[in-house]
């Protein structure tokens, strides 16, 4: 023994005291650290209301280090880019599995299916702004999972559908609120839970 103090990691990755006070990004951290977390079902949605309070008023690092003690050193979440921006004419886009999901996205589409699938993707903040420009032709699909909710309020619409269906679970815990706003002129928005596969009888010829 050394008698050195515990010692916790800071957000640049160097060593810092536990009695050393915390700045908001060491705060921020450790509430998108707590929110993948709580996605991956390490911690329930009780605790996870329970560690973000503690996260917010938390005045040292010591006491961050003691909310993320019992999760696995590499759950610290890459950082989210502000703005993601998809431009595309003809073809396919999809973001699906484990990808990391921006503050703000740009999506112009023409003669275009794009899928933003959030089953498995990595969430680290509440809100994901999504400003589209539909063309004809231009469809975008997202695939939802419980506690992922989808505002259209902002969307101008001169043709093309707009579908938002219910999640499984529509009683779970908001993890992220997708606000969309812009302009379809031509393209279909859906927002829909995973299709569930046909029961074994029912897929026998």
């Amino acid at each position: 023994m050394t008698g050195e103090p515990m010692r916790a990691d800071d957000s640049s990755g160097h060593l810092a005291a536990p009695a050393m006070r915390a700045s908001d990004r060491d705060r921020d951290q450790v509430v998108e650290i707590l929110q993948v977390a709580a996605g991956d079902g390490r911690i329930t949605a009780e605790e996870l209301d329970e560690r973000l309070d503690a996260a917010l008023t938390a005045r040292t690092m010591g006491e961050l280090a003691g909310l993320t003690a019992d999760l696995p050193s590499e759950g610290m979440p890459p950082q989210a880019k502000d703005l993601i921006r998809i431009d595309q004419r003809f073809g396919d886009v999809t973001r699906n599995g484990r990808w990391l999901v921006p503050r703000r996205m740009e999506i112009r589409l023409t003669f275009c299916d794009a899928k933003l699938d959030f089953t498995e993707a990595v969430i680290t903040h509440a809100a994901l702004d999504i400003e589209v420009d539909l063309r004809i032709g231009g469809n975008l699909t997202l695939v939802t999972r419980p506690g992922v909710v989808v505002d259209t309020d902002g969307l101008e619409r001169s043709s093309g559908e707009i579908k938002i269906r219910p999640g499984h679970d529509p009683d779970a815990p908001t993890i992220l609120r997708v606000h969309l706003s812009g302009e379809s002129r031509g393209g279909d928005i859906t927002a829909r839970p995973p299709r569930r596969p046909f029961p074994a009888r029912l897929r026998r010829g």
